[in-house]
């Protein structure tokens, strides 16, 4: 399975991006798919996950500025960012699993925000 992110980049406080990520090759059967984030000098945390059923988890720091969603026919998550913060400044990576465990990763889309 190939995990393909785009949509990083730079913006201020305050604003929005939008992440996504397609996965390919044997993509069928992927059960969870999610975000995780790497902050210089930081341990990599997961930002939001959702399975095929629709399950969502989201880490506490970014519920209600950011929403997660899937389009399971494309094999493709989205993660919609808004209300960014300087903090949220990371390199993002898509993840991917079969069952509840990310065992596929992407590389990852760097996200930056000005204060």
């Amino acid at each position: 399975v190939q995990l393909q992110a785009s949509g990083g980049g730079l913006v201020q406080a305050g604003g929005s991006l939008r992440l996504s990520c397609a996965a390919s090759g044997s993509a069928f059967g992927i059960n969870l798919m999610g975000w995780h984030r790497q902050a210089p000098g930081k341990q990599r945390e997961l930002v939001a996950g959702i399975t095929s059923a629709g399950n969502i988890s989201y880490r506490d720091s970014v519920k209600g500025r950011f929403t997660i969603s899937r389009d399971n026919a494309k094999n493709t998550v989205y993660l919609q960012m808004n209300s960014l913060k300087p903090e949220d400044t990371a390199v993002y990576y898509c993840a991917a699993g079969p069952s509840r465990a990310y065992i596929y990763w992407g590389q990852g889309t760097l996200v930056t925000v000005s204060s």
